[in-house]
């Protein structure tokens, strides 16, 4: 068991070039009563507080909490005082692009869908990207916004590896443009992300059946890449899930 004296001890290794990625499955509705969010700001909690679904409140303020326990077991910082402000976007210079934590090199990246939640810190710009595995039909259709060589690939797939192909396919892509800082403010057409994309390292992750998952790292080389399936402990613990 990795605890938070360990993870800052060993902070260094993302000087090294280290990628570290946890893969941590959602509370239930149920058992969110068990879940301590005081350490999320005022933002966080209006943003929490806007889902209509109660599924999407737990799953929302669970991840944010994870990242802040992740965040914090790493620099030293207790979760609450983290503090996170918008780069600038790629696309128009405006300050939406990809959230940077004000008090660390840190850079990190979160993603959840369904009952995964996923995140990933690297010492360079990082993004993550988890999706279901969607029915053959979806897959189809949105396959047509993407880059003409990926279309021809989901395409020339077997029915029934079709979906698969083109879910891999498309963590890659949100992955990459997360990185970016763009997300979808980029066309999923412009780029081919079939293999690297220069200056960048696009990898898969297994997380699960039915589940794709990548995460793209900003360097030309190969990271290590750490995949975690539990938090590092904190005392106290920022919450916990029976």
């Amino acid at each position: 068991m990795e605890t938070a004296a360990t993870f800052r001890g060993d902070a260094r290794a993302q000087d090294r070039g280290e990628v570290r990625v946890w893969a941590l499955p959602a509370p239930t509705v149920a058992s969110s009563t068990t879940l301590d969010l005081t350490a999320l700001d005022e933002r966080e909690r209006q943003r929490m507080n806007a889902f209509v679904q109660d599924r999407d409140r737990v799953l929302y303020g669970f991840a944010h909490a994870a990242l802040r326990t992740i965040l914090s077991a790493l620099t030293g910082e207790a979760p609450a005082a983290l503090r996170f402000v918008r780069a600038a976007c790629p696309c128009c210079d405006e300050p939406h692009g990809r959230p940077v934590l004000t008090s660390a090199r840190l850079e990190f990246s979160l993603s959840h869908s369904r009952d995964l939640v996923l995140i990933g810190v690297a010492p360079t710009p990082i993004g993550v990207d988890t999706e279901p595995v969607p029915k053959l039909g979806t897959a189809e259709q949105l396959a047509r916004v993407l880059h003409p060589a990926e279309r021809e690939e989901v395409a020339a797939a077997l029915p029934e590896h079709r979906a698969a192909v083109f879910a891999r396919l498309w963590v890659h892509k949100e992955a990459y443009l997360k990185g970016l800082g763009t997300v979808l403010g980029r066309s999923p057409a412009a780029d081919d992300i079939r293999g690297d994309v220069a200056g960048w390292h696009l990898s898969d992750l297994s997380v699960g059946p039915g589940q794709a998952a990548a995460v793209a790292v900003g360097s030309p080389a190969p990271y290590e890449i750490r995949l975690h399936r539990a938090l590092p402990v904190t005392r106290p613990p920022m919450f916990s899930v029976r």
